[in-house]
């Protein structure tokens, strides 16, 4: 069979809302509007024989051992559980940066069972990809068809398709990786213990670019303030972004350090990733769209 290919996007999280963590299990409840950016890593998969996985790109060095890799990891998890499963060797093109709040160990462990999926003839929602996904981890299931929707609990519910329009947007890491575990814990939530705040606000399928921005901006990311006691740095890029001209609304992405910006429009988003460029060579800048 031809080699299979596919994109694994970044995973923007407009909003990010942290409710509570739960007394039974300990995780931090959550509610967040995620979009997926037009930039990531590729995956490709040979089928063969056995398992495999080569990793290169800019941001590979960065990654960690190979055969601890999410990729392998979901792709293995799949293979115990479903008897006979065609498998192959991946060769996954890193260019997101690593520890960065845009899912990108998490949706190339979607982009590996969405490859198995169609070498195998399995749909999305078969019962194993769902579970190898939840296994791989919180961020991994809502991934898996990568279109905007709500995710909820601990990323175990996923809401519909919503549709949205495709917003201009700027992403920017500062080139500081932030692991989630230093930022939840600054937040500072006991077992059992809720987060005050305004509830999530709806958010309805098939919105223009503006009804997007008019919903999500009383919303917020209840993970930026601990962040920033983490990485400082990601109030000079969310400063940055502010100061450009177009920007409708900066914030950042999941326990960062990566932050985004929507413009007005693609040209202003350009830019605004130019001058950034200039001013900061060393950080990640990148114009795309969310969707």
């Amino acid at each position: 069979m031809t080699t299979l290919t596919t994109l694994a996007p970044a995973k923007i999280n407009l909003t990010l809302h942290v409710l509570g963590r739960r007394p039974g299990d300990g995780y931090h409840a959550l509610e967040s509007l995620v979009a997926f950016a037009g930039i990531g890593d590729t995956l490709t998969l040979e089928p063969g024989e056995a398992l495999g996985l080569d990793v290169f790109g800019p941001t590979a060095g960065t990654v960690g051992p190979t055969d601890d890799n999410l990729v392998l990891r979901a792709a293995r998890d799949l293979a115990a559980r479903v008897s006979s499963l065609r498998v192959g060797a991946f060769r996954l093109e890193k260019r997101l940066p690593v520890a960065a709040g845009i899912g990108g160990g998490s949706s190339d462990a979607a982009a590996a069972l969405r490859l198995l999926a169609q070498l195998n003839d399995l749909p999305l929602d078969h019962p194993a990809i769902v579970a190898a996904a939840r296994s791989a981890g919180a961020d991994v299931p809502v991934c898996l068809d990568p279109r905007a929707r709500m995710m909820c609990g601990a990323g175990e519910e996923i809401g519909p398709v919503l549709g949205l329009a495709p917003l201009p947007a700027l992403l920017i890491n500062p080139g500081v990786p932030v692991t989630t575990a230093p930022v939840f814990k600054a937040l500072g939530l006991a077992v059992g213990q809720t987060l005050p705040g305004a509830g999530h606000p709806a958010v309805w399928s098939n919105l223009d670019a503006d009804a997007v921005l008019a919903a999500i901006a009383p919303a917020r990311n209840d993970l930026e303030a601990p962040a920033l006691t983490v990485a400082p740095v990601i109030g000079d890029a969310l400063g940055a972004l502010r100061d450009q001209p177009g920007c409708r609304l900066a914030r950042m992405s999941g326990s960062g350090a990566t932050v985004f910006a929507i413009f007005s429009d693609d040209g202003a988003a350009a830019r605004a990733a130019e001058a950034i460029h200039a001013l900061r060579p060393g950080w990640w800048v990148e114009p795309t769209t969310l969707s």
